[in-house]
């Protein structure tokens, strides 16, 4: 099955806790977009660097832990399985640069940019027809945000 992500935006943290805790976990089922497999720290940020035509580095989008509520294991690592660190899901809330730089692709650069993102090595030759949908639908997300000076976060589930 592999790793689910989905991308919503919401006003703040607290409004994304509030709906997690309504759907026990669950997706929230807020504006987003699913995206299968595009994590936040390597493909999506692959996807802003070629939006930005830069070279892709760590750290490029920045995300903030916000579910689970419990405090982040320390240097170890979750101390068990039942911690809901070590078995998720887990939401992030990305940083607004990731955000405006997604919102800002527009139609003329956007192709262009999915070409660069499709030879990004974790794709394993992708074909950017199939991927410019999905970039889409996230550019279009991030803009939504944006104009309602909303943030963009992440869902991930195992």
């Amino acid at each position: 099955m592999g790793v689910l992500t989905d991308y919503f935006r919401a006003p703040d943290a607290a409004a994304v806790v509030r709906e997690l805790e309504r759907t026990d976990g669950g997706s929230p089922e807020l504006d987003g977009v699913r995206a299968k497999r595009i994590d936040p720290t390597v493909l999506l940020g692959q996807l802003v660097a070629a939006v930005r035509q830069e070279p892709w580095r760590a750290g490029l989008v920045t995300e903030t832990p916000v579910w689970p509520t419990a405090p982040l294991p320390g240097p170890g690592g979750p101390a068990d399985e039942d911690d809901p660190w070590a078995t998720g899901p887990w939401v992030t809330e990305l940083g607004d640069d990731a955000r405006d730089a997604l919102a800002g692709a527009g139609d003329e650069r956007l192709p262009p940019a999915v070409a660069a993102w499709a030879v990004a090595e974790e794709w394993g030759g992708a074909d950017p027809a199939e991927l410019l949908p999905v970039a889409e639908e996230l550019v279009a997300l991030a803009g939504r945000a944006r104009a309602a000076g909303e943030r963009l976060y992440c869902w991930i589930c195992l």
